[in-house]
């Protein structure tokens, strides 16, 4: 198997949906800086109710100013139909769909439980499919669940297989509050690598309880290749109040880099746009790598 890792670069999306609302001018620059970097697959932002969600308005007019001139993958987040159909008009590159192992999550997420998530997910990934729009699907609470507890491996093991069939090229494992350790991330995926292969799944840890690089380095080990992360450390973690959320990117290539292993991404480039948008949000950058080598250059 390749040593190359792909990072998934979620801050555009998951990272902002819950900060102050920014300026589409400021999305937009943040997304060309990641580019630069070297970041290939990009969240651009989330097809929902802007109501609900304000700092994802407008993603619609943030696609059409989305350069061309690129191989890199913009994907947007689709909550139902009406999202899917604003992601086919927006010409994204793919859509991620999502879905939880916890019923009582999926009531307070999305407001339907468990089975009538997955009918709903297999419905518009069927219609996505027909246009030949790749489907990245989203597994959450894999580890745990704020709600009901601990899950159990067999039941995201299930859900995945599902997920796979119903036509999605790749299956993200969400730890959502972050309280995945390494033995508990390895049992999680052995039992849905023994129902998928490695290539089609990918990991999304968040660093609540600061393990989220120790579990990255399982997902590694067991032929993993595929790791979303969040720009500066973007996303907390509403189920654990000031608590942080994602997985830093520039934590995952600080430790890639270490490792030997290939990913694209040019470190020094990622740590400039980590600052620009922790700056925009008037916030200091939640990632430890970040704040390391912006000193370390500012000496």
């Amino acid at each position: 198997m390749s040593d190359r890792v792909h990072l998934v670069e979620v801050g555009p999306r998951d990272g902002l949906q819950g900060e102050t609302p920014l300026p589409l001018a400021t999305r937009a620059t943040l997304i060309e800086k990641l580019l630069a970097s070297g970041c290939k697959q990009i969240e651009v932002g989330s097809f929902v109710n802007p109501k609900r969600v304000p700092q994802m308005a407008d993603t619609d007019k943030l696609f059409a100013q989305l350069p061309t001139n690129t191989t890199a993958r913009f994907s947007a987040l689709a909550a139902n139909s009406r999202g899917l159909q604003q992601a086919i008009d927006a010409n994204a590159d793919a859509v991620a769909l999502f879905t939880a192992t916890s019923d009582t999550f999926c009531l307070n997420n999305i407001g339907m439980d468990r089975q009538q998530s997955l009918e709903q997910f297999s419905e518009l990934a069927s219609h996505a499919k027909s246009l030949d729009l790749p489907v990245r699907g989203y597994v959450s609470t894999t580890i745990a669940c704020p709600y009901e507890g601990d899950t159990d491996p067999a039941d995201v093991a299930e859900l995945a297989y599902s997920l796979y069939r119903a036509g999605c090229y790749q299956i993200s494992l969400g730890d959502t509050i972050g309280v995945g350790t390494p033995n508990k991330i390895k049992r999680m995926l052995q039992a849905v690598l023994a129902e998928i292969p490695a290539n089609a799944v990918a990991v999304h840890f968040h660093d609540t309880y600061g393990q989220a690089l120790a579990n990255v380095c399982v997902a590694l080990e067991m032929g993993i290749r595929t790791v979303d992360a969040s720009v500066a450390g973007l996303g907390g973690c509403p189920y654990a109040p000031g608590a942080s959320g994602n997985l830093a990117s520039e934590e995952l290539i600080f430790l890639l880099d270490g490792l030997g292993m290939p990913s694209g991404v040019e470190l020094p480039l990622l740590v400039e746009a980590g600052q620009f948008i922790s700056n925009a949000l008037n916030k200091p950058p939640q990632s430890r790598v970040n704040l390391a080598l912006s000193a370390k250059n500012s000496i």
